[in-house]
């Protein structure tokens, strides 16, 4: 069971990776972070909470933010609470990216996932992954 999560997984992010960077030149791991801080408060995270959401190390998100802020996607902003903190937010660019990447990565999903399972399915499916993240040494994995 553990394997074929992990083969599914591995397999099904290819793809979708494949299919945003050839349509919106915008790899998976970008559309994540966009994705993620869209949904936060004010459209902003601190930067370890980022790569606790889209599973990056500290630096692989550094990286990636480095690039993404080149292109203009996101900006980086000064804690007040804490010299040392950043956050990430998004900008108008990288709202506009994203809502072009929406469709495609969406309908990807359906197809090569959510298609495969009926509705309980997907509901179970979806009760084991909050067991599973509501673990104690899980939720504290980012150590912000």
């Amino acid at each position: 069971m553990w394997s074929g999560l992990l083969r599914v997984y591995a397999s099904l992010s290819k793809v979708l990776d494949a299919r945003l960077e050839a349509e919106h030149g915008l790899p998976l791991t970008s559309y994540e972070v966009l994705r993620v801080l869209a949904a936060a408060d004010g459209e902003r995270m601190r930067m370890c909470e980022l790569a606790s959401s889209v599973v990056l190390s500290r630096s692989g998100l550094s990286r990636l933010v480095d690039r993404l802020e080149r292109e203009g996607l996101l900006v980086r902003e000064s804690c007040a609470s804490d010299a040392r903190g950043a956050f990430a937010k998004l900008t108008p660019e990288g709202q506009r990216r994203l809502a072009d990447a929406r469709a495609t990565h969406l309908a990807e999903v359906r197809r090569l996932f959510l298609d495969h399972l009926s509705v309980e399915e997907q509901k179970m499916l979806a009760g084991v992954w909050e067991r599973v993240l509501s673990d104690e040494a899980v939720r504290n994995a980012c150590g912000c």
